[in-house]
């Protein structure tokens, strides 16, 4: 039996493959429920710890005698921006004031932020690098990079970030919206399609990354964008989605932002009013509209010695296939 893996959010889409990604690898499962949370779903020679992130005993069960934590739970809807910080932040806050307690020797503390905690680029064929001065358009984003800031301003505990772009892969219930507009032949798109590059990564690779990353020797204090090794263009996608969900014609619409943005602002208004996590909102709107959500994946490449492997085609066939055998499609 190899090391002790806590996951949290094991029960969300990337979570789920992570798991399957472990047991795989022969290493002892660990994972942090809240206490809700179903376990029907997860896979047998699982241990779990039940605890809500202001439960400080809870989190010290959860934390002591893990030697990596992959710290996967989060929230990416909310009705107003305190729901970003209470899931987003809060958790991260806590978890490592129970590993200072409970777990001073633990190898590695691994958060998996986002894209959105950087921003967009400013073009779209290598895009945003760790370099760079992050520029987050929207509350989640800014509620992720401040999880980050807290996270790596913990000195005494070994800290890895890795932000992952648009991740799709079997379970994932974001990217399954296109692929089923695709197979009806419509292509609804937010902001100038024609122009908008986007990177994506295939779910399995990208737990292969995050587990390199919280392995590697030399990613303590570093940041890391596990992606995809060039950016996709929506034509691109149209092109290796057509012969999986043939589809022979395509009406394509394109919002302009103006429209985009005033959406955005009446849904989040009635959300907000209503205490509703909507599906789009102001917020969500100044995310959806950006051209260049593309990140470099060189130092992952360079440091972790990691490549995404499955490429677009191959990644929507076996997308596209889980669902439709799942009865999704």
């Amino acid at each position: 039996m190899g090391e002790t893996v806590l996951v949290t959010g094991s029960t969300g889409f990337i979570g789920a493959r992570l798991l399957l990604h472990l047991a795989r690898e022969g290493e002892k499962v660990r994972v942090l429920l809240r206490p809700e949370s179903r376990t029907d779903r997860l896979p047998g020679n699982i241990e779990v710890v039940r605890a809500s992130y202001d439960d400080s005993k809870g989190l010290a069960v959860a934390v002591r005698g893990a030697d990596r934590i992959v710290h996967l739970a989060g929230v990416t809807r909310a009705a107003r921006s305190s729901g970003f910080e209470a899931g987003n932040v809060t958790p991260v806050k806590n978890i490592l004031s129970a590993v200072r307690e409970a777990n001073p020797s633990l190898k590695r503390f691994l958060l998996v932020s986002s894209l959105a905690a950087a921003g967009p680029a400013s073009e779209g064929i290598r895009g945003v690098s760790e370099s760079d001065e992050a520029k987050p358009v929207s509350a989640y984003g800014r509620s992720k990079l401040l999880a980050e800031r807290i996270a790596m301003e913990s000195p005494d505990i070994p800290v890895t970030i890795v932000r992952p772009p648009a991740v799709y892969g079997p379970g994932d219930r974001d990217v399954l919206q296109v692929f089923r507009m695709l197979s009806k032949g419509l292509l609804v798109s937010a902001g100038d399609a024609r122009r908008q590059r986007f990177s994506m990564i295939y779910a399995d690779d990208l737990v292969r990354g995050i587990m390199a990353a919280a392995r590697s020797p030399h990613a303590a204090g570093r940041i890391y964008y596990i992606t995809s090794s060039r950016s996709w263009s929506w034509e691109e996608v149209i092109d290796a989605a057509r012969p999986v969900l043939c589809f022979e014609n395509l009406v394509r619409i394109s919002l302009p932002k103006p429209l985009v943005y005033l959406l955005g602002s009446v849904a989040g208004t009635a959300g907000s009013l209503l205490g509703i996590p909507t599906i789009i909102n102001r917020d969500k709107a100044a995310e959806l509209v950006q051209d260049f959500w593309v990140c470099d994946p060189g130092r992952a490449e360079e440091e972790l010695d990691f490549r995404a492997d499955t490429g677009l085609p191959e990644g929507i066939e076996k997308t596209v296939a889980w669902y439709r055998s799942s009865g999704w499609m």
